[in-house]
């Protein structure tokens, strides 16, 4: 993908923030799922509607396409105590290396408070240690060691599914944080757009002709990490793990020639797509190569999506890399200065007003 032009003026962290009332963070999910709020967001016309998710067979064409994001999330949170006693939270958020024969394993984990290189933290209810080797930054390098079976396995022992810190009430059920398509396990988030899709919402857009198809991206860092500089082009995105295989890859490029309309689910299937377009000499379009690897894909204003049609996705914090994304998808025909004069910060304010809820509970926003 292509890098947005660095001396865009507006590009300052600033420019994307947005005042929100506490009460309207959302602390449980809706329940049934799709029946969360849907604001229906038009770039061309600018015009906003108030809908409700499960209205969405009704919203979409027979011809569009749903790309959603399969992966699974870990129960990456766990608590443990250092060798000197005091005691932690560790985030797993992505395995880096393996040794079988010397039954360790390499992690990069977020740990409140920081350690301090050769520290050894130990947990409660397995024989499972690690040793941190290297200072990332955020993160540290750590070596696991002394699991049974592997480092995952041990964390479905002990470990909690990793909601945000703004969510205060504890998980009734796990399931209410992984989508219902979820499968491929290796997120230390959930993939949130997802969370408001329900079996009976999907056989119903199914019956409608729209098909639904998987990508896979493990959220990490990239994805909920804050941005610390104040110019945001300086903003550096730790990579995130993603899959678009050659089927998929093969069938979205024969959907969007035949003019169907991509509607990416969530900033993750979005970060996939637009990672994986490349232009296409003889269609005379920007088609997908299938890959395997990592992605530090950072899309804010005036970044021009090329293969995305549409997009599904929650009301984002301020300041947030994903809020940077959804300002620039809103603002795809018009220039942007600053979120709140742009048609993302003018949905905001109406979603505000109407007392919407926001983040990964809240409802849901349909950018075409």
């Amino acid at each position: 993908y292509t890098m947005p032009d660095m001396n865009q003026p507006g590009l300052l962290l600033s420019a994307f923030d947005y005042e929100l009332p506490q009460k309207l963070i959302a602390q449980t999910p809706a329940v049934p799922r799709d029946h969360s709020r849907l604001l229906v967001v038009n770039r061309i016309t600018a015009n906003i509607h108030h809908k409700h998710f499960f209205d969405l067979p009704s919203i979409l064409q027979p011809i569009d396409v749903l790309v959603v994001n399969n992966s699974k999330t870990l129960p990456a949170r766990t608590f443990g105590k250092k060798s000197t006693g005091g005691e932690l939270e560790v985030l797993f958020i992505k395995k880096l290396e393996q040794y079988p024969q010397k039954k360790i394993e390499v992690w990069e984990v977020l740990t409140r408070p920081g350690i301090k290189k050769e520290q050894v933290v130990s947990f409660d209810n397995t024989t499972m240690k690690l040793l941190c080797v290297e200072n990332l930054g955020y993160t540290r390098k750590v070596e696991v060691s002394g699991f049974e079976g592997s480092v995952i396995e041990v964390l479905h022992h002990i470990g909690h599914l990793p909601t945000p810190h703004y969510i205060h009430e504890h998980l009734k059920r796990n399931s209410d944080y992984q989508t219902v398509y979820a499968k491929t396990e290796g997120s230390a988030a959930t993939p949130t757009a997802g969370l408001h899709f329900t079996q009976s919402l999907l056989h119903e857009l199914d019956n409608k002709g729209i098909q639904t198809i998987k990508v896979t991206l493990h959220v990490g860092l990239g994805t909920f990490l804050p941005v610390k500089t104040q110019n945001i082009a300086e903003h550096e995105m730790h990579k995130e793990w993603f899959t678009l295989t050659e089927d998929v890859a093969e069938q979205l490029n024969a959907w969007k020639l035949e003019g169907r309309r991509i509607i990416a689910v969530g900033t993750t299937s979005t970060r996939v797509l637009e990672s994986c377009a490349v232009w296409n000499e003889k269609h005379q379009t920007y088609l997908l190569r299938p890959q395997t690897g990592e992605t530090q894909a950072f899309f804010y204003p005036p970044y021009t999506f090329t293969f995305v049609d549409a997009l599904i996705t929650n009301f984002h914090l301020p300041k947030s890399t994903l809020l940077m994304l959804i300002s620039a998808f809103c603002s795809q025909n018009m220039p942007f200065t600053t979120f709140t004069k742009s048609l993302a910060g003018k949905a905001y304010a109406e979603a505000i007003k109407e007392n919407y809820r926001f983040f990964s509970f809240g409802d849901a926003m349909l950018i075409e």
